[in-house]
């Protein structure tokens, strides 16, 4: 099994101690591509995300955290690709309810793959209420609350953060 892991904007050196602990909980090494900052349009980052997603098989994981996330959920909603899951954490709601830029915005066909949301709600970046937003828009998803932890999940168990079920 491998482990692609997608970070949020600006968090590749944020987000590597939580890549780490869900490598050390899947028992691999997680791969993480670094996605630049220059370039924050939405295929300035989908580009690199299909391009990790097609190494990717049916036995494999993908994680998105943040913007990562959100770009992952669209970029998954665009074909069929082999993975079965992907989990989404603290994915921002970018449609008219949420933070409002169309660019972003998830309003396609939902992706065929098991997808377990998570949000803790005491994100400081994400506001707690998007977490809903998204599961509003994905009734197929299996959405979990975590009391603490923030924006980085860092009180979050990483086995449950890997669970699909």
């Amino acid at each position: 099994m491998q482990l692609l892991f997608l970070h949020g904007a600006g968090g590749y050196e944020d987000d590597q101690a939580l890549a780490t602990r869900l490598g050390a909980a899947a028992g691999v090494q997680p791969r993480m591509p670094r996605v630049p900052d220059e370039n924050m349009s939405y295929e300035g980052w989908a580009v690199p995300i299909r391009a990790a997603l097609g190494d990717l098989g049916p036995e494999d994981l993908v994680v998105g955290h943040s913007f990562g996330g959100s770009v992952l959920l669209k970029v998954l909603a665009e074909r069929a690709w082999p993975l079965t899951r992907a989990i989404l954490l603290a994915v921002p709601c970018w449609r008219p309810e949420g933070w409002d830029q169309s660019e972003y915005a998830f309003d396609g066909a939902e992706p065929p793959q098991t997808l377990v949301l998570h949000q803790c709600r005491d994100d400081e970046v994400v506001p707690f209420e998007h977490l809903a937003l998204n599961a509003a828009a994905l009734p197929r998803a299996r959405v979990v609350e975590h009391a603490h932890g923030g924006h980085q999940l860092d009180e979050v168990d990483a086995d449950a953060l890997l669970s699909s079920r």
